[in-house]
């Protein structure tokens, strides 16, 4: 059985298992993004945005050339 997943049918704790889940684990990945991508669904958890918009924008500045945040790096692989 498919959820909704729309702000007007989820709570904000629905919203913060969602981008969680859907997430995953990135902290083992260490590539600096982790933060960046969590700040980016930030608006759909606080009910904001849907996800759908976050996603279209996202795709806009990425086919667009338009510039994104810098990527952090991970202390780990300069070693």
């Amino acid at each position: 059985m498919n959820h909704s997943i729309r702000i007007a049918d989820t709570t904000r704790e629905e919203r913060e298992r969602i981008v969680a889940e859907s997430i995953g684990n990135l902290s083992g990945l260490c590539d600096g993004c982790s933060p960046g991508i969590i700040e980016m669904y930030q608006e759909y958890i606080d009910g904001k945005k849907e996800l759908r918009e976050i996603n279209a924008e996202f795709r806009a500045g990425y086919l667009s050339g338009a510039r994104r945040p810098e990527r952090g790096s991970c202390a780990a692989g300069e070693v």
